[in-house]
C-alpha cells in the first residue's frame, strides 16, 4: 500500500514537545503574549523556526505594537538545549514501532538540523532512519508548506503519493498532505489531549494513531 513511511520528530519521536511548549509560553508570557495551551498548539505547533518567529513577531507587532524581541529565539533555543539534555526522552514505544516498518522510511522534521541529530541520537533513534534525516533547515519553505516531506520522498526515491507520513501538528498534516502523501495523526506525545484528534483530522489525517504499540500493529498490517 505504501512505498515509504516518513516520521515527523518532535511530539512524534522525539516527546520534545512537552518541553518546547513550556518554556516558549513561560518567554512569551514574560513579554506581555500569552494563549490558552491548546490555541498556541494549534496556531503554532510544527512551523520551521522561520515561519515561527515570523508569526510571533506579526502578532506581539498586532498586540502590543512593538516588535518580538531580538532574542526571543536565541533564549528559548538556550533553555531548550538544557533542558532536553536533562530530561529529553523518546515516546514511549517508537523505537519498536519504527523498526517494525519494513519499508524505506526517514525523518522530515522542522527542527534545526544540528539540533534534531543531537536529539535523535540522545535518545537512540538516528540509526534507525541513517542517512535519512532531513530538517526543514534544507528547503525554502517549512511546514505547513509541504518542501520537507517532497524532500524526504526524493531522497528515498518514492513517490510522494505513495508514502505514508506520522505527524502530531496540524501544521505538519497539512505540509504532508500538500505533498500528496496519507497521513496518520499521531497523539502519544505527552503534549497532546483528547482535542488534538479533530484539529489533525480537520487538517486531513486519515486517522489518529494514540500510541506507538497502536501504530506498530498498523505497520505490521501494511
Amino acid at each position: 500500500m505504501f512505498d515509504a513511511v516518513i516520521f515527523d520528530a518532535d511530539g512524534v519521536l522525539l516527546d520534545s514537545e512537552v518541553i518546547y511548549h513550556v518554556i516558549e509560553m513561560e518567554v512569551l508570557g514574560g513579554y506581555g503574549l500569552t494563549w490558552d495551551p491548546h490555541d498556541y498548539r494549534s496556531r503554532f505547533m510544527g512551523m520551521h523556526e522561520r515561519s515561527y518567529v515570523a508569526a510571533l513577531d506579526a502578532e506581539h507587532r498586532d498586540r502590543l505594537g512593538t516588535p518580538l524581541p531580538e532574542d526571543y529565539l536565541s533564549t528559548v533555543r538556550a533553555l531548550a538545549h538544557v533542558a532536553c539534555d536533562e530530561r529529553l526522552e523518546a515516546v514511549a514505544g517508537a523505537a519498536a514501532a519504527v523498526s517494525a516498518v519494513r519499508r524505506p522510511r526517514a525523518v522530515a522534521s522542522s527542527s534545526a538540523a544540528e539540533a534534531l541529530r543531537r536529539k535523535l541520537h540522545k535518545v537512540g533513534l538516528a540509526p534507525l532512519f541513517d542517512p535519512h534525516i532531513y530538517s526543514a533547515d534544507l528547503v525554502a519553505h517549512g511546514k505547513p508548506h509541504p518542501d520537507i516531506f517532497l524532500h524526504a520522498a526524493a531522497a528515498l526515491g518514492v513517490d510522494p503519493t505513495r508514502s505514508l507520513a506520522i505527524e502530531d501538528s496540524v501544521n505538519g498534516v497539512r505540509a504532508a498532505r500538500a505533498a500528496g502523501m496519507t497521513v496518520w495523526g499521531f497523539t502519544g506525545g505527552g503534549h497532546l489531549d483528547h482535542r488534538a484528534d479533530e484539529g489533525l483530522l480537520g487538517a486531513g489525517a486519515e486517522r489518529v494513531v494514540t500510541n506507538w504499540d497502536e501504530a506498530q500493529r498498523l505497520f505490521a498490517a501494511l
